[in-house]
């Protein structure tokens, strides 16, 4: 794959073809949860490289890890609409409501960005809806500010899904 991560694979498989255990470090989180590798995991999930995203996270990057900004490799798939990561990331039990330093969740990136399917993925899976960021704005709030209607609809069909499932939504 051309992703960003192409250095972070190369590297691993130079040292498979010399017949490293690429296992060796796995209990040191000090390596795996770098800066360098927290970024290359976020960057892979912006710009919707699922290999990378499995091949870091096998590697034994934290995906729950956060940037400088508080962000998260979920944060990033929803706020650039990447329905295929943000599944398989919520299918490895990332936090879902994880939020930012601005208190912005995943679903509040999704609604500011008008990604329908994304927002709906994520409020079946338990995200709040009624959470508020660092604005006092619900993830609602922030489609509501953006003209973003088709999420409105796309939420509201989500909670009625889970209701008629017998789940309260908060």
């Amino acid at each position: 794959s051309s992703g960003p991560c192409n250095f972070f694979v190369s590297c691993r498989t130079i040292l498979m073809e010399q017949d490293a255990d690429p296992s060796i470090n796995r209990t040191q989180t000090t390596e795996t949860s770098s800066p360098e590798n927290i970024d290359a995991l976020l960057a892979a999930a912006r710009y919707d490289d699922i290999e990378d995203v499995i091949s870091l996270a096998s590697a034994g990057v934290p995906l729950d890890s956060k940037d400088s900004q508080g962000r998260t490799a979920l944060h990033m798939a929803s706020a650039n609409g990447h329905l295929g990561i943000v599944e398989y990331l919520i299918g490895r039990g990332v936090d879902i409501n994880a939020s930012n330093d601005e208190k912005n969740t995943p679903l509040h990136y999704a609604c500011l960005n008008g990604h329908t399917e994304v927002a709906k993925k994520l409020v079946l899976s338990g995200a709040n809806i009624s959470v508020l960021n660092s604005h006092e704005q619900t993830p609602i709030d922030e489609a509501l500010s953006r003209g973003k209607m088709d999420i409105i609809d796309a939420i509201n069909t989500a909670v009625a899904q889970l209701e008629l499932g017998g789940v309260t939504v908060s």
